[in-house]
């Protein structure tokens, strides 16, 4: 029974310190899966999610919404567009908006390349869900 409390007490704090119900995150991810998946890791946040299907189109919501959004997680290989470019479109407009990119590149120097072209931050595929919340988390503040 005290394991059952703590896990509840645990989840509250969790539930408490992640409430970004003023927040937009923009999820740019090509596959439905991986999009359903953090949009579920994202949920109990309270966050609204904003979902674009390619590099092109969160450029395209970027400009047209570039004061509502809060966070892009940003997929690094899409079609029509790639994350990289899609970033440095973004971040040459809209440097304040924090972009975190997300892969399943198997590169031991992955995290490095992608700091090195100009995302805030990476994580990589399989995503955790406590290192997203706490890596959105850090980005928003």
């Amino acid at each position: 029974m005290e394991n059952s409390n703590s896990a509840t007490y645990v989840s509250t704090i969790e539930n408490d310190q992640y409430d970004w119900n003023n927040r937009v995150v923009l999820i740019t991810e090509d596959e439905e899966l991986s999009f359903f998946y953090l949009k579920t890791l994202l949920k109990k946040t309270d966050a609204r999610i904003i979902r674009a299907k390619n590099g092109k189109e969160a450029v395209e919501i970027i400009e047209e919404h570039y004061d509502e959004i809060d966070v892009i997680l940003m997929d690094l290989n899409m079609p029509v567009m790639d994350g990289y470019e899609a970033m440095r479109i973004i971040k040459s407009r809209h440097p304040e908006i924090p972009i975190i990119a997300q892969t399943a590149t198997t590169l031991t120097d992955a995290r490095r390349v992608c700091l090195q072209a100009g995302f805030n931050d990476y994580i990589s595929k399989p995503i955790s869900s406590m290192a997203l919340l706490r890596m959105v988390n850090e980005n928003l503040s």
